[in-house]
């Protein structure tokens, strides 16, 4: 696996075959939001949209915390921390912080993500902009601005209640309480449940699956759930799909697709 020349100290990002591979690193303070861990994030997005060689993304952590949000311990004392770098970014793109933590400009390609232990506040909030999610046994979820007088700004207050049940996401919201995996398991908040030190293995096995698959039509699925959302009206979304669809039905890899259904073997896509 090897390391990107975009990682940051707070952000690892690494390539495997046609998976980019994003690790938050700061886990000496269980993993809490950072400049250089944003920016990390913002360019891995941001490559994951531009290199045709990458067909989807694993996001996960190092240490034994996936993500604590906010580094309230900075914000109690009025010492938010900054970089140079990192307002220059912001100079030119200005939401940079909501790209990175998925609220804003989302990428057009599978997100996976593999959590262990806590991932609380922007934790449980990013988890939301990602697509298949999988948990240690002893992961624990919520959205807790509430409890420390915060709004979540990252998308929780919108997304969550269109991502499971409205009377679940509105106990989420309001009393800003822990969640186990299970409970994240029956809400409908993550797909499955690991062995704890497992999640990023069982991560591969599916981001292993999506890469076999042709990348003209994973991308093209993956738009379709991130711009079709459920307050648009059907026949107007059906249209939108089809626009998706067409170029992938006039694709090399779909005559190569079912060219290798009728001949029996792996189809080989290039993305054409």
């Amino acid at each position: 696996m090897a390391e990107l020349n975009i990682s940051t100290s707070n952000c690892i990002v690494e390539q495997q075959g046609k998976v980019l591979i994003v690790s938050l690193n700061r886990p000496e303070a269980k993993n809490a939001l950072s400049p250089e861990m944003l920016l990390g994030m913002y360019r891995a997005w941001r490559l994951l949209d531009e290199q045709d060689n990458l067909h989807c993304a694993i996001l996960t952590a190092k240490g034994d915390t996936f993500c604590a949000g906010m580094d309230l311990k900075a914000g109690a004392d009025g010492q938010h921390r900054t970089t140079e770098e990192f307002l220059q970014v912001m100079a030119d793109v200005p939401n940079v912080h909501w790209q990175a933590l998925l609220r804003d400009n989302r990428p057009c390609k599978p997100l996976i993500l593999a959590v262990e232990g806590y991932a609380l506040a922007g934790g449980t909030e990013i988890l939301q902009g990602t697509d298949i999610r999988v948990a240690a046994e002893d992961a624990i979820f919520g959205v807790t601005e509430v409890a420390r007088g915060l709004y979540p700004m990252g998308g929780s207050s919108v997304r969550l209640r269109r991502q499971i049940p409205y009377c679940l996401a509105a106990e989420i919201l309001l009393c800003g309480e822990h969640i186990s995996a299970r409970q994240a398991l029956d809400f409908g908040l993550i797909n499955r449940i690991a062995p704890k030190g497992e999640t990023l293995n069982e991560a591969k096995k599916i981001a292993e699956r999506i890469c076999a698959n042709g990348p003209l039509a994973v991308r093209a699925v993956t738009r379709s759930l991130r711009e079709h959302q459920e307050c648009m009206p059907e026949d107007e979304a059906m249209l939108a799909s089809d626009e998706l669809a067409n170029p992938v039905f006039a694709s090399s890899d779909a005559r190569e697709g079912m060219r290798a259904f009728k001949e029996k073997r792996p189809a080989v896509f290039t993305g054409h």
